[in-house]
Parts: C-alpha cells; sequence; structure tokens
C-alpha cells in the first residue's frame, strides 16, 4: 500500500474505522457503570485488569473487520495478533484506560488505528461516554460531538515555563526515566495526571502541550499518533525516533515544544 494508498482505499478503510467506533460504542455503554461488571487480573503481581467488556468489545470490532477487510492483519490488546496479506494490519485497543472505565470514570476510550509499513494512517479517539471522536488522517483532523463538529488543531509555539503536561501516572517507568519526567516536570506550568488516551485527544484539541509517559504498547499509541500528527502535532519515543511500538512517547503540540521536553528526557538511561 504505501504512500500511495488509491482513493477509494482510503474511503473504504475510513468508513470501516468509523463503524468499528460506531460498534466499540454499543458495547462499552452496555456495560459502563453497571453493577455485576466482570473483573480479571491479567498480571502475575500487582493489577492489570481486564472487563468482560473488553473483551466483548475487541470481539465485535473483529467481527467487523472478518466482514469487511478479510485480508488485513489485526493487532488487538485482549486477543492478540490475526496475520493478513494486505500489508495493513488494524490496531485495536478495546478500552483503553480499564481503571477508568471500571471506576466509572469517563476517561477511557477506545483505540482504532490503521496502519501499513510506514506506520498509522489513520486513527479514532472515542469517548462514547461523553460521545466524542476524535480522528485524524488521510487529510482529516476533526472532532465530532454532542457540541457539533471542529477541526483539531494542537497549539502554537510557547515556551517550556507556559506548557501544561498531562502524563496517566504519578510513577513513570524505571527510576531513571522518573527522574528524567521529574526534570521535565519541574520546568512546565502545570503537570496532571490519569487521563489515559484522553489526553492525547486533548492534544490534538489543543488544550494542552504535551503528554509522556514510558511502557506503553503499539496499540496505547498508533491511534493517537494518528490523530496527534493529523492535528500538526508529533509523536516520537524518548529519543526522538519513531513512537509506533510504544515505549517511551513524547506527544507533542509543535516541534518547538518537543525539541524543549526531548533535551530534558532523552537522556535518560536506557
Amino acid at each position: 500500500m504505501g504512500l500511495y494508498m488509491h482513493e477509494i482505499d482510503r474511503t473504504s478503510l475510513i468508513e470501516t474505522a468509523h463503524a468499528l467506533a460506531d460498534a466499540a460504542r454499543v458495547e462499552t455503554l452496555a456495560h459502563f457503570r453497571h453493577e455485576g461488571l466482570e473483573i480479571d487480573n491479567k498480571a502475575a503481581s500487582g493489577f492489570d485488569p481486564v472487563t468482560a467488556a473488553d473483551r466483548a468489545t475487541e470481539a465485535v470490532m473483529r467481527r467487523i473487520l472478518t466482514g469487511r477487510r478479510p485480508d488485513d492483519a489485526i493487532l488487538g490488546e485482549e486477543m492478540g495478533q490475526t496475520t493478513g496479506t494486505s500489508g495493513l494490519v488494524w490496531v485495536l485497543d478495546p478500552i483503553d484506560g480499564t481503571r477508568a472505565y471500571l471506576s466509572g470514570t469517563p476517561t477511557w476510550g477506545v483505540l482504532i488505528a490503521v496502519a501499513d509499513s510506514t506506520g498509522p494512517r489513520f486513527g479514532i479517539i472515542d469517548q462514547p461516554w461523553t460521545g466524542e471522536r476524535f480522528y485524524g488522517g488521510f487529510g482529516q483532523a476533526q472532532l465530532d460531538g454532542p457540541h457539533g463538529s471542529r477541526a483539531l488543531r494542537t497549539r502554537p509555539e510557547r515556551s517550556l515555563n507556559q506548557a501544561i503536561l498531562f502524563s496517566t501516572y504519578p510513577e513513570v517507568g524505571t527510576r531513571a526515566e522518573q527522574d528524567a519526567f521529574d526534570a521535565l516536570s519541574a520546568r512546565v506550568r502545570m503537570t496532571r495526571y490519569g487521563m489515559d488516551c484522553y489526553a492525547y485527544a486533548l492534544l490534538a484539541l489543543g488544550q494542552i502541550d504535551l503528554v509522556v509517559e514510558a511502557g506503553l504498547q503499539p496499540y496505547d499509541i498508533q491511534a493517537p499518533i494518528a490523530v496527534i500528527e493529523a492535528a500538526g502535532g508529533l509523536v516520537t519515543d524518548w529519543k526522538g525516533g519513531p513512537a509506533v511500538d510504544g515505549g517511551r512517547v513524547i506527544a507533542a503540540a509543535n516541534r518547538g515544544i518537543h525539541a524543549a521536553a526531548l533535551d530534558l528526557l532523552s537522556g535518560a538511561d536506557v
């Protein structure tokens, strides 16, 4: 497929991505804030929850892809990888922010991306409870929601001491990663935590300047990459390289704020 994807393929991919998000809304809302939600712990130690809603939502998205795009590969958080022959892969996180979901907090979301060998080409960050859908790629960068539709555009450049930084957890990775993050946090105007994928949506919307995390998986970041890059921002690892495989991630509103953050984070020991 590469960079020269035909227009009819783009249309099919965009329509399929929205069909997946529509189905995921129905499935996730059927369980959200309901008593008796089945919760399992995937972690050998600690708490890494997965719910019946996570599994059911990924299953319904996979059924749609099997019908619409049988030649495409699928990588999902809950059901692993299915190979394909088209050169395209759908990267699915049925509920990003399961801890928020099972707590009744509306900052979780459904992440959907379609990628080729160059990386994610189109992505959706969908928040079913608020009815907000952030999507980007193939010349689109838009929010559709209960207050109407608007173009997504990241914030213009500003000094680091005027920036707003988000991360999901106050504890960021290893000790060295934590020290690097703390050095960045000490330089910005404000640091906030706990928003999961919604923080990346806010960056694309132009509300914040940076999201910095470590220990991510491909399904955590590929949809945000597509949306943020379409909105004018950039997403890399802590060395300035590609972030499609997850790990340490800097999502930035613009090149200036990215360079300032990278200067403080790039020295973190491996």
